[in-house]
């Protein structure tokens, strides 16, 4: 069971000469520190990468951090002060002004157990009491081993234990248009209770796509939407889409290898539709070029065909991104991504094999992300 910790900050350590110590230990165990307030799109990536499948680098995101850097490049974080995060675990504190957020804090494999946790933890809390907090809370620390571990460093006391799944299955309708790949990982880890949905309905817009048969398979229902554009404009056959997927009373809609662009109206009767895209895309949905966790710049490869577009630009990255669906494509505000060098792979069918576990776990990430935010 995950519990939230709470740390007092009037210990002196925490002040301006614990900052020092802090400091200090760092560079004794061959790292150096940096704090970083506001967006950082190296830290970023480099979460993205440490940690695939989770959200840290939004939650860094949308505070400060102390970064540890160990021969120019990073080893570890700690963030804290973050501002306007959802999560149920955070609820009961939203409105205390004297509590500041803890966290995510994390080193890389390569470190760990090298000396660079200790400081990156005392100096995360030192910036949270000189950001005037009273209080460091210290939320969704899971096992016995983490919570000793907090309670010897920061003397936090258990406040809250809580359960990550509520029980609740919330209704999910899947749009695909090819194989159904991803689809079925979806279905597979719904069956084994891994993901809080229910399957409502699969729809396709091809009706001989794969997808439509992992549905039958699993006695989901197969809901198959022809499009003749010789004899149906796009306007009717986008509103059979609309109504097809509003008679599954979906609370999710998942894109999942759907190839059909959806209209603005379709958006505004489902704005809780999500979709997987096969790039490592910016969290900035603006902007055009994304930083990979190796400090190299490359462009966001958006639309329909981005594992080709990312071999014949020849770039070092690829990935695997779950963002909200707007009307501007591929620009929604992301849920999870993961980033993949593309090695000395040439051809696009290889790219797409390895690409796929990553898709899979940007999937379940997002999915888990969504219905905690609810």
């Amino acid at each position: 069971m995950p519990h939230n910790l709470l740390a007092a900050l009037d210990d002196e350590r925490y002040g301006a000469a614990g900052l020092a110590r802090a400091h200090d230990a760092a560079v004794r165990a061959g790292y150096t520190l940096q704090r970083v307030d506001g967006p950082d799109d190296l830290l970023a990536a480099w979460i993205d990468l440490q940690w695939p499948g989770s959200w840290w680098s939004s939650e860094a995101r949308a505070g400060s951090a102390w970064v540890a850097h160990r021969d120019g490049a990073i080893a570890g974080f700690a963030a804290f002060g973050a501002r306007g995060l959802r999560f149920p675990w955070l609820r009961r504190w939203h409105d205390r002004t004297d509590v500041g957020i803890f966290g995510p804090y994390g080193v890389g494999a390569a470190d760990r157990g090298r000396g660079a946790g200790e400081p990156l933890l005392t100096a995360a809390l030192c910036g949270l009491r000189e950001a005037g907090f009273a209080f460091a809370l210290i939320p969704a620390v899971d096992g016995a081993p983490l919570i000793d571990l907090y309670t010897m460093r920061t003397a936090a006391a258990v406040v809250d234990t809580y359960a990550y799944d509520d029980g609740r299955r919330r209704r999910a309708t899947i749009l695909a248009s090819g194989a159904g790949t991803n689809a079925r990982n979806v279905m597979e880890r719904v069956r084994a209770g891994t993901l809080p949905l229910e399957l409502a309905a699969l729809v396709s817009d091809r009706p001989g796509a794969g997808a439509l048969d992992a549905a039958r398979e699993r006695d989901i229902p197969a809901i198959a939407l022809a499009w003749d554009r010789e004899t149906e404009t796009r306007a009717a056959f986008d509103a059979r889409i609309i109504e097809a997927v509003a008679a599954t009373r979906p609370e999710l809609v998942l894109l999942l290898g759907w190839m059909h662009l959806l209209p603005a109206a379709f958006l505004e009767r489902f704005p809780e539709t999500i979709n997987l895209h096969p790039s490592f895309l910016p969290l900035d949905p603006a902007a055009d070029e994304v930083l990979a966790p190796d400090g190299t710049t490359i462009p966001a490869l958006r639309g329909a065909h981005a594992l080709r577009d990312a071999l014949r630009a020849g770039v070092a990255w690829t990935g695997a991104t779950v963002h909200y669906v707007t009307t501007a494509t591929d620009r929604g505000s992301v849920l999870v991504r993961i980033p993949l060098a593309v090695g000395t792979v040439t051809s696009e069918t290889e790219l797409r094999e390895r690409v796929r576990p990553v898709e899979f776990a940007a999937v379940a990430g997002a999915i888990r992300r969504w219905s905690f935010e609810r």
